[in-house]
């Protein structure tokens, strides 16, 4: 019996910190592939045999303070919403108790410290159910969060509040700076709640694209309605025109014209017909077919969209690497200054115990570590996922972060610049046995994944070929061409190397018996249309482009010249292709653009491995960014915003650590009363956050 894998929706986690409190739970009870997520509220794990059991673990987080949602669970009635209705409606007696009594006006019953603290009493009650348990359960988990701060220094002015009410001492009565610390936290809590929300808009953008419901062609040809839950991988499905495709597929019938833009960008409809792939969530704009389903779930493109823009926060920038280092001693410092400015204040500058209260109450709640643990996720996830709408799929927030610091670009050729869909434009025969040629050329190809040999298998199985061809034991030289071994002995190669066609020098491939040449092949391959715009692209963007290729020199030279680029290197065999990106990336973060198998070991060698969709499964794998619908156009719009996401997280950061390197100070000093600490503090998380939203529709030059 092999893992589980355990997926749960958890409330309560407000950033960074609270995610990393579970984070750490479950991987010291000895869970495996631990991921929490605070914005989309998202806990999962994977259990062997012997491991905790489910209800164990959910316990477990309950013990840390949060809430375990169960399916069908009805929202809790006390909602962050009602306490935040609640507290202000208590508190707002008081605020105007404070302002009428600063003029020296009186107010009859609010100005008698006792009703004053029955006024107070609800919204302490709601501080120390939310922040108090909060804060209990963060410093048993040995990760201290904000709500300690928040707990202390509103406990700390009720407490001074209630001894002057019992002593009748009316200047350390300030039952108002209790209620509005706690109420305009609760504030800022619920505005970060809804602003968090908004950077998980590419998530369920994305997931409402699903469809609902889809049509099953039945093996006696009856076509039943089922529910999108019901389709299994192999199930035929009927697609008309108006229709959303129901789930990735091969057409098997049919053609149509299909649009893809909600999942890659592309504006225009693209032609699809039998034997070509569909994007699940695609609509047919005109036509009908009908598809074999291929993948569902997460492995579907749509599922790894979302899981990309889920996970991206996940792998951190190496810039918040500082930031969560301060942010894990940021509590037990913040406390040790709140002391340190009490005791200053009261024993050393002689300020009335009171007074110094306040300034280290305001040390406390003005303070804000979560700010710095939002700065990157919330950053991240907006980048991710405007990078997902446009069509490319980022593997995480590192990938950002190292996409922004590319210096120069390599590309391969076929496939990459080029459609990769070579067209044989000419066969010279060297034995008068065509047929024999086909066959050879058909059985030496079609078990390879190179663009070249697909386009020849699909050329080969047009002409007309015999039917007893001896089997082959085949074999793949990788960047030079294919050999086949004979019963009878006989050695068939076709090659691709630098020496093709040494008799017939425009000739690209050439095939040969025991060295005996058989046949020469010409072939002819397209530039993409959005190649030379998109070098460009590139070159305005200050990063170099160079092509790397296989290719022979004079193909190689044409296509560098046509798509405006100038460093070029040809006839490069995969081992050489590795050498050649070790070097480059040693002098600049280098990015390797390919799609062959021939391409994965200098996609996993270079800085960064970008790879398109029409790719083989090897080349994606080994890429952390991937072009949906081979779409080079969306490069240097890729670079783009992730510049831009670099440059949103470093301006949160900045704002975070710029506000608590300004803001303790000034409380410390006396200059800031706690309530307006408490107001500030509770919209710097918001400032945060909504520079990242800012981000999902900023203009970005390209």
């Amino acid at each position: 019996m092999g893992k589980q894998l355990i997926e749960l929706t958890v409330d309560g986690m407000d950033c960074a910190h609270c995610a990393a409190s579970i984070s750490r739970y479950l991987e010291r009870k000895g869970l495996d592939d631990v991921y929490v997520n605070f914005q989309t509220r998202e806990v999962r794990y994977s259990r062997s045999p012997g491991n905790l059991d489910e209800e164990t673990v959910k316990a477990g987080i309950r013990k840390l303070g949060y809430i375990v949602v169960e399916p069908e669970q009805k929202p809790p009635f006390w909602s962050l919403t009602r306490k935040m209705g609640t507290s202000a409606f208590f508190t707002l007696p008081l605020l105007i108790q404070h302002v009428v009594m600063s003029f020296g006006w009186s107010l009859g019953a609010l100005d008698d410290p006792w009703v004053q603290l029955f006024v107070c009493l609800p919204v302490y009650t709601i501080g120390v159910l939310h922040f108090g348990v909060s804060a209990w359960k963060s410093l048993r988990s040995g990760v201290p969060n904000m709500d300690v701060l928040i707990f202390i220094g509103s406990t700390a002015a009720f407490a001074y509040s209630l001894i002057g009410t019992i002593t009748h001492i009316p200047a350390y009565i300030f039952y108002e700076t209790t209620a509005t610390i706690i109420t305009l936290v609760l504030v800022g809590n619920w505005l970060e709640k809804r602003a968090v929300d908004q950077t998980t808009h590419a998530i369920k953008a994305l997931a409402d694209l699903q469809v609902e419901r889809a049509r099953r062609v039945m093996p006696t040809g009856t076509i039943m309605d089922i529910r999108r839950e019901e389709i299994q991988l192999g199930f035929h499905l009927q697609v008309n025109e108006g229709d959303k495709v129901p789930a990735d597929g091969r057409i098997i019938s049919g053609q149509g014209h299909v649009d893809e833009s909600m999942i890659t960008g592309e504006s225009q409809p693209v032609f699809r017909e039998k034997g070509e792939s569909v994007i699940g969530t695609s609509i047919v704009v005109s036509g009908n077919f009908q598809i074999v389903v291929e993948r569902l779930g997460r492995d579907s493109v749509l599922g790894k969209m979302i899981e990309l823009v889920k996970t991206a926060q996940q792998d951190k920038p190496a810039i918040q690497r500082l930031a969560d280092q301060i942010s894990n001693v940021f509590v037990p410092v913040v406390l040790a200054i709140s002391l340190l400015t009490f005791g200053i204040s009261w024993l050393w500058v002689g300020i009335p115990s009171q007074q110094a209260a306040m300034h280290a109450i305001a040390v406390l709640v003005i303070s804000c570590p979560c700010a710095m643990g939002l700065a990157t996720p919330t950053a991240v996830m907006v980048g991710v996922g405007r990078l997902a709408r446009r069509g490319v799929l980022i593997r995480g927030g590192q990938t950002v972060e190292s996409l922004a610091k590319i210096k120069t670009f390599v590309f391969d050729k076929t496939g990459t610049l080029t459609t990769g869909k070579l067209q044989l434009d000419r066969i010279t025969y060297q034995t008068p046995n065509h047929k024999r040629v086909h066959a050879l050329i058909h059985a030496q190809e079609m078990h390879s994944t190179h663009p070249i040999a697909k386009s020849l298998v699909r050329e080969m199985s047009s002409r007309p070929m015999p039917a007893d061809l001896p089997e082959h034991k085949l074999g793949e030289q990788k960047g030079k061409g294919m050999t086949g071994t004979a019963a009878l002995g006989n050695t068939f190669k076709l090659e691709t190397a630098p020496t093709a066609g040494k008799d017939n020098p425009s000739a690209d491939l050439w095939l040969t018996e025991n060295d005996t040449p058989l046949a020469y092949l010409t072939l002819s391959d397209q530039i993409r249309p959005q190649a030379k715009a998109m070098v460009d692209k590139l070159k305005n963007h200050r990063t170099q482009v160079i092509i790397l290729s296989g290719d022979r020199a004079q193909k190689t030279q044409q296509v560098a010249h046509e798509v405006g680029v100038d460093t070029y290197y040809m006839e490069q065999l995969p081992e050489e292709k590795l050498d050649r990106i070790r070097s480059l990336t040693q002098l600049h973060p280098t990015a390797m653009v390919g799609d062959g198998i021939n391409d994965a070991p200098a996609l996993a060698k270079a800085t960064l491995g970008i790879s398109l969709t029409s790719a083989s499964e090897v080349a994606l794998q080994s890429a952390k960014v991937v072009l949906l619908n081979a779409d080079l156009s969306k490069l240097p719009e890729a670079l783009a915003i992730a510049r831009a996401t670099v440059l949103t997280i470093k301006q949160n950061l900045f704002w975070a650590f710029a506000y608590n390197i300004v803001a303790i100070p000034i409380a410390a000093l006396g200059f800031l009363n706690p309530m307006w600490g408490a107001l500030f503090m509770a919209f710097s998380d918001v400032i945060v956050i909504g520079n990242s939203i800012r981000l999902r529709h900023k203009k970005i030059i390209v």
